[in-house]
């Protein structure tokens, strides 16, 4: 069971990512392993002048979309005639894919904030095929996309191009940019294979409960997401992605690295990254409005 603590200075300049990049991250004073540059912030990529890319609609995406949530308003009429073990099923089938997404897609294969061993992974990876959000690779590039191209043109879910555009991503956008994210740590996963070959018989067979509990809870997802799965220390989690806690509170509202460190005290999990809080009140000076004050 270890946990890696990132204090020291770098080292090594880390190549092909620019002057820029590299004097930024010695500036922060961390020891930035060479695999955890992908989902850096770029400071020197700037968007081309001139407006934004068309939108453009990708009807399949449009139809699938539309088909999901039409089942999950009949999954409601369903929720008066369920039993109290369908219902406690659904529970727990939320917390069961919301970890393949958090503790999988997201911070494992990711931001390989940790590293898991064969039956944790296995359990993850299944998780996360019934979360039904595409399979690791797919998600993994779209998230390094997102924090190293922050909103720009170039992130799939830029908000400065509104509500809507930042929650529903442009896959035009991510095959554009996509010879700059390198897929360390997913590319030879063996799993990945799996999403493909096998996502939708899991996701079928638990399509009507599933999207029942979504949108009967849907009006509570970003609480439950801060709550519950702790995924609601969005500014922490982009100043140091590569922390597995996404917090500087560790446990504290924070389900998912709980789960983690539990799979770590059974020898599940190891090589767990933390920032150091000499490196967090280094950031906090450089760059803070002040708000941490507030507790």
């Amino acid at each position: 069971m270890t946990t890696t603590t990132i204090t020291k200075p770098l080292s090594v300049g880390l190549k092909n990512e620019g002057e820029k990049l590299e004097k930024v991250l010695q500036q922060w004073g961390e020891d930035i392993r060479p695999e955890m540059k992908e989902d850096i912030y770029d400071p020197s990529y700037q968007d081309e002048e001139g407006p934004p890319p068309k939108l453009e609609y990708v009807w399949r995406n449009i139809f699938f979309m539309a088909l999901l949530h039409l089942g999950a308003l009949y999954g409601i009429t369903l929720v008066p005639s369920s039993k109290i073990y369908t219902c406690l099923f659904a529970c727990v089938l939320y917390v069961f894919t919301g970890l393949g997404i958090t503790a999988g897609a997201h911070r494992l294969w990711s931001h390989r904030t940790y590293k898991a061993r064969l039956p944790l992974r296995f359990f993850l990876i299944v998780a996360n095929t019934m979360a039904f959000q595409n399979d690791v690779y797919e998600w993994a590039r779209d998230h390094r996309a997102h924090h190293k191209f922050s909103e720009t043109h170039a992130d799939p879910h830029n908000s400065r191009r509104g509500f809507f555009f930042s929650h529903v991503e442009d896959t035009r956008v991510i095959y554009s940019i996509n010879g700059s994210i390198v897929f360390s740590g997913v590319q030879g996963e063996g799993f990945h294979n799996y999403h493909h070959a096998f996502p939708y018989d899991y996701s079928t067979r638990y399509w009507i409960a599933s999207n029942g509990r979504k949108m009967a809870v849907g009006f509570v997802n970003s609480l439950s997401k801060k709550r519950v799965e702790s995924e609601g220390f969005h500014n922490y989690h982009h100043a140091f992605p590569y922390d597995y806690s996404t917090s500087e509170y560790r446990w504290h509202i924070n389900f998912t690295t709980f789960f983690i460190d539990c799979m770590a005290a059974l020898g599940l999990a190891y090589d767990r990254k933390r920032v150091s809080k000499a490196a967090v009140l280094a950031r906090i000076k450089r760059t803070g409005d002040g708000s941490h004050k507030s507790g």
